[in-house]
């Protein structure tokens, strides 16, 4: 299938589960789903594929065992690139009723990377990379997000040269844009892959300092 764009039936389809967030609507609707977000979005990533690699594309169901939140669907369709051993660093594209968003970076970090990555901003010659890299980011127009502390983190002070960086647990860019008409166009394809390339150096920096945790997996 080649991408042509996101039809706006699959912002209609969200729009109407965010108002009817229940499994009558989705059974109702599913096809909707099927034709109109899941279809564009894999139509998406096979054209980005050769360039970034092979995406993971996320389901649709919620899981609302340790959440507040029972609604069983998202309200959202999103998809990341994690390249094979690099551990940090990975891109994603989400698509819903408020438009496109695309980011890249870390969204979750644990223990051991969160030091390793500290250890990096905190060093006169990596962390001043980061630093330069996320000023060029901002400038450009992302917005940089991802868990932090509110307080100085243990080992450091407030003093401490990139201490706001030193303060992220997870660190990640995002760009977002409201439904216009190019979203029903290959204009989308133009504007991720721009963007995914934009985000490389971060991608190349976690990777590079950070790198996948050595922690045992969960049993």
């Amino acid at each position: 299938m080649t991408f042509t764009g996101f039809p706006d039936e699959g912002l209609v389809f969200y729009e109407g589960l965010e108002a009817d967030n229940t499994k009558t609507f989705w059974t109702a609707h599913r096809d909707e789903y099927e034709s109109f977000v899941r279809a564009p979005v894999l139509a998406l990533l096979e054209e980005l594929a050769g360039e970034f690699g092979t995406a993971k594309v996320f389901r649709p169901y919620r899981d609302v065992r340790f959440s507040h939140d029972k609604t069983p669907y998202k309200t959202h369709q999103g998809a990341v690139v994690t390249p094979e051993g690099r551990g940090a660093g990975a891109w994603y594209v989400q698509i819903s009723a408020d438009g496109l968003m695309v980011s890249g970076g870390s969204w979750r970090l644990e223990s051991d990377q969160v030091a390793r990555y500290r250890r990096a901003v905190a060093d006169p010659v990596q962390g001043v990379r980061l630093e330069r890299e996320v000023e060029r980011l901002q400038a450009a127009g992302w917005e940089i997000e991802g868990e932090r502390l509110v307080r100085v983190p243990a080992g450091h002070s407030a003093d401490d040269e990139r201490i706001e960086l030193l303060k992220h647990k997870a660190l990640h860019a995002t760009r977002r844009w409201i439904p216009e008409d190019w979203l029903h166009t290959r204009e989308v394809l133009d504007r991720v892959r721009t963007a995914w390339r934009d985000l490389a150096p971060l991608n190349s920096w976690l990777a590079d300092n950070v790198g996948a945790t050595t922690k045992e997996p969960r049993r």
